[in-house]
């Protein structure tokens, strides 16, 4: 406009064609068009820096400008229709003309309509923290191998990975999107960074999400067991809203540029050869410098946020059976599939719990507590019971049937000499000796009752007897027969001699 204004003065001045070019800078035919173009009556300044030649006349510029505010007024509440099945820019344009006979013709308003969308199609900068997040996706183009026997070509899914702080990137090729290969991905992943960062951020795939919601979507099993596995948790973009997670969306650009584009004509013939060569390409971006920093992806890893990621446990995760199992009355659970029982706390019988599997440990959760860890074990009981899960009755069977004669005798030894006489009476009291156990560990435990001086003494006069057995010599406690002195075995005096004895030749 400024031009204009320039041509119009230097043109009423009386100055050439020729020189209003050189002194403007605008070619010669230009400053031809805009001269025929321009009125010498209404080619003043009127001070608001455009001459009034833009417009004929005052009715026409507020002509102008009212239909220019009706547009926009009918763009701020009818923009948002695009987004809806069926609706093109034609079908508003339409309805817009209903209204307003006299609005703009089709390509005025989709002009327009650019313009607007540029305007409330704003974005915000996202500023990351170090080790906070990961985003995670899979390219929307696939990579493929060729089977060298039947000449197949093989599609793969392509996993991506980013840190947004530093931008280091991963990248890998999996069969399918499918729990094992996402389970692998995710393990690859983590070990590839060294560390896990506090959230996950991924995209609403039936793998990661159970239940899409914009606010709180539900995560599936897996997802859990992960996060629990990693001390970390899992964050879904919102549906359809990309920019949540925009820097995997840039990450599967550069990798297609980066990655994609050098490994194009090349020929693989497994899964592993066209991952080796993924990660050879991957290491040369993530080693490339950044255009402006003069410092690469790695360098700002390395430097600024892998010392702040989370420590790895020391085994990757295995992906566990569920199942929903009732505490039967017994406090243990079953594993169908293995057809063995697994203990939990007594006060958790009757109550509903889930148990995750493996080849290799089995955990129980009462709603998000675990209640008992149990590992598998060479051997084939059926019932696997962890002594602290028993009540204390139960303990205490559970004691007696560990007794062997062995160390109840060492027991014994421990109170002294007519104790283990005693003991050894009362195992050998009839052909089955384990059901001697009880009764023998009973009559030490009246030692703790009445001391071990008067169960030592209860026990001499018992010995004296025929027969020993733990009621005689509780009952001697309880009357006080262990303090009293011990008859004489000694009649004082020897068997006379007399005719009707008979000796030893009476019976050759």
């Amino acid at each position: 406009m400024e031009q204009i204004n320039q041509i119009s003065r230097l043109y009423n001045q009386g100055i050439s064609i020729r020189e209003i070019a050189r002194r403007t800078g605008v070619s010669r035919n230009s400053v031809k068009k805009y001269i025929k173009c321009l009125p010498p009556e209404n080619t003043s300044d009127d001070g608001t820096g455009q001459g009034s030649f833009v417009y004929p006349n005052n009715e026409d510029l507020e002509y102008q400008q009212k239909r220019l505010e009706v547009l926009q007024n009918y763009l701020e509440v009818n923009f948002s229709e695009l987004k809806k099945t069926g609706v093109t820019r034609g079908v508003i344009w339409q309805e817009y003309l209903t209204l307003y006979p006299d609005g703009y013709s089709y390509s005025q308003f989709c002009w327009h309509l650019s313009v607007w969308a540029k305007r409330t199609d704003v974005v915000m900068h996202l500023e990351y923290k170090p080790a906070e997040l990961m985003m995670i996706d899979f390219a929307g183009k696939k990579l493929h191998y060729t089977d060298a026997d039947t000449g197949e070509v093989i599609p793969c899914e392509v996993f991506i990975a980013i840190l947004p702080y530093s931008g280091l990137i991963f990248c890998m090729a999996v069969s399918s999107q499918k729990t094992i290969d996402f389970v692998w991905c995710i393990n690859s992943m983590l070990f590839y960074f060294g560390g896990v960062s506090k959230t996950m951020l991924g995209d609403n795939l039936k793998t990661l999400v159970k239940r899409v919601d914009r606010y709180e979507p539900e995560f599936t099993e897996v997802c859990n067991q992960v996060s629990e596995h990693y001390k970390t948790t899992f964050s879904a973009a919102r549906p359809y809203t990309p920019r949540d997670k925009a820097m995997v969306e840039k990450a599967v650009d550069i990798v297609y540029t980066g990655i994609y584009a050098p490994i194009r004509n090349q020929i693989f013939h497994s899964l592993e050869g066209l991952n080796k060569a993924i990660r050879l390409q991957l290491e040369k971006l993530n080693n490339r410098d950044y255009k402006k920093s003069g410092h690469s992806r790695y360098w700002y890893f390395e430097q600024e946020e892998k010392p702040l990621l989370g420590l790895l446990p020391s085994s990757p995760f295995e992906l566990k059976k569920v199942i929903i199992a009732t505490v039967q009355r017994n406090y243990h659970v079953q594993i169908r599939e293995t057809g063995r029982y697994y203990s939990v706390p007594y006060l958790y019988a009757g109550k509903k719990v889930k148990v995750l599997y493996d080849a290799k440990t089995i955990e129980i959760y009462y709603h998000t507590t675990r209640i008992a860890f149990h590992t598998h074990t060479l051997q084939k009981s059926v019932y696997n019971t962890i002594l602290d899960h028993m009540p204390p009755n139960h303990q205490q069977a559970r004691e007696i049937n560990g007794w062997t004669r062995e160390g109840l005798l060492a027991q014994a030894s421990r109170l002294g000499d007519p104790v283990v006489k005693a003991a050894e009476l009362i195992l050998s009291s009839n052909n089955y000796e384990v059901q001697n156990y009880k009764s023998c560990h009973a009559m030490m435990m009246l030692a703790k009752k009445y001391s071990t001086a008067r169960l030592q003494a209860a026990c001499r006069r018992a010995l004296l007897g025929t027969r020993v057995t733990y009621t005689l010599i509780k009952n001697i406690l309880q009357t006080g027969l262990d303090k009293q002195q011990l008859p004489s075995t000694d009649t004082g005096s020897s068997i006379p001699d007399h005719d009707n004895i008979r000796g030893k030749d009476s019976y050759q």
